[in-house]
This record gives structure tokens, sequence and C-alpha cells, in this order.
């Protein structure tokens, strides 16, 4: 396992991608570390949701999506992010997206998936003017995937545009910020370690699958055995976890593992036996060969 750094390695790759109208995208590439990419958006989506919004842009189809408040989820699973806003969700392939337990996503399906191409952006007038900023990545076939729109200084609080000889040149501040951070790396990535690797357990409550078993003691046993063991472990409940008619069913990020068929005693063991002592629950995985 890699060591967290919290310095940004520059990659220097400036490009200039010209507009049909005469303008231009200036684009500055960062790293698309899974430790620099999650830093990254973890941060805008929990720290600047108020600041950010999110969307696709191609000639003739715009698409904004702005956050209310923070997320009421922002988490790595099975190499996707999945960010819950309320109203709607996103999800964007971080790492390699294996194909759950039993890794059935193709090899070359993995790597078109995943962001493969991230960088900094300002588009500028014919007149080699900024007028706005944000992010923008690529996926493994070099198609523009997911970007987000960084505060504007030539638009107001309601939306409307600024006269155009005042703008307000603090909201450039994020992009600033950001650009200190993970292009040129003159700064520290905000955080000790990755949050998006914080290990969490998770419990399916998936009703499709699995509509006979109470994932309810299961949950409710995990909480408490983490709390006792004094262990920095989210516990959580989702939906589908790839594992279906075995339930209830728990998964641990911290290596990747799935347990089927986990009573409420299971679960005890699961937390002491596996998290605590590092030992597998070779009866309960899924799939056995894991073993």
């Amino acid at each position: 396992m890699s060591t967290f750094q919290r310095q940004v390695t520059p990659l220097d790759r400036r490009t200039t991608e010209p507009l049909p109208n005469g303008g231009s995208i200036e684009y500055e590439e960062f790293p698309v570390t899974i430790d620099v990419t999650g830093c990254l958006l973890y941060s805008l989506f929990q720290n600047h949701w108020q600041e950010v919004e999110l969307g696709h842009m191609v000639d003739g189809s715009v698409l904004e999506l702005e956050f209310t408040q923070a997320p009421k989820i922002c988490r790595l699973y099975d190499g996707y992010l999945t960010v819950v806003a309320e109203g709607w969700h996103m999800h964007l392939c971080l790492e390699e997206n294996l194909g759950g337990p039993l890794c059935t996503t193709p090899v070359e399906l993995r790597q078109k998936r995943l962001v493969s191409q991230a960088a900094l952006y300002r588009r500028l007038n014919a007149q080699g003017q900024a007028r706005s900023w944000g992010i923008q990545f690529w996926n493994g076939a070099g198609e523009k995937m997911m970007n987000l729109f960084l505060p504007n200084p030539f638009i107001g609080e309601q939306e409307d545009l600024l006269p155009e000889n005042k703008p307000n040149l603090e909201k450039l501040g994020l992009y600033e910020q950001l650009r200190q951070i993970y292009v040129l790396g003159e700064q520290d990535i905000p955080f000790a370690e990755n949050p998006l690797k914080q290990p969490y357990v998770s419990v399916c409550r998936s009703s499709r699958c699995n509509p006979s078993q109470n994932w309810q003691p299961t949950y409710e046993a995990l909480k408490g055995a983490i709390a006792d063991s004094d262990l920095n472990v989210e516990v959580i409940n989702s939906g589908c976890l790839e594992v279906c008619k075995m339930g209830p069913v728990v998964f641990y990020s911290g290596d990747r593992t799935w347990y089927t068929r986990v009573t409420p005693d299971i679960a005890r063991d699961i937390v002491q036996e596996h998290i605590l002592e590092g030992h597998k629950l070779k009866k309960h995985l899924y799939p056995k060969e894991a073993g």
C-alpha cells in the first residue's frame, strides 16, 4: 500500500483547445491517482458544495446541477465515487471498476470507464479573456466525462451577469486555491489521509433480491461491535452490494471483502476476527475462492 503524500507532484502539462467561435479552452492537467482525485472531489463536495456545480457540456447541450446542502453520501465503492444530493445523484469512476465480488468487468472496459486525465480549465473568448473556470475529466477512451463548474466572477448571486468592468474577483479564490494545491503543488492537500479511503462496513438492505432477510439486527450488531472496539470504521447500510439471495450481505471496504448470511453473531465475529485480528471468516466469504 502506497503512503499518502500531501504534496502533489506537478505534471507541467498545459494544452489549448481552439473553439469554433474563435475562443479557446486552456487546460492545466493534474495527476489522476486516487489520492489526488479523491481528496479534490471530497473537498469540493463536502467543504465547498455551495460554490460548485457539476454537469456535462458539449455543443448543443449543457447540464448544470447544484447542491442545496452538503451531500448525504460521498463514498467510494468498487471504483466509483457515489455522491447523493437532494433530488439527484452521480457516479464517477476514480479507480478500476472490477465488477463486484466476481470481478465481472472486462479489462478493456475497466480502462475505458476510469478517469484517465483531468485538468483545471479556463474558457477564453476570441479576445483571449477568461470567461469561465472549471475542472474537466476524461475517460480511458479520451472522451470528455463530467465537469465541475467553479465560481464565475462575472455572474452575480442571482445568476445575473455583472457589469463587464465590475467582476467579483473574490470568486476566483477557489480556482486559485485548487491550482496551487493540485496543479502547481505549492500548497499541501488539506487532509492528513485520503477521506475516500476511510474504511467502512456496509450491510445490504436491498429488497429486490433479499426480501425475506432481516438486515437490521446485523446492522445494529456491527454498530455495537465497532463502537465497543473503538475502531475508526464507519457502519452504514446501502443498496445492492452485487451479491444476491444470500443475505444479510456485508461488505468491508478496508480490503474489499464480501460476506453472506451474516447473523448478528457472525457480524460481531467479523469485527473481532477480521477487522481487528486480520483473519477472514472463510465460511461466510463470497466468493468462496477468496478465502
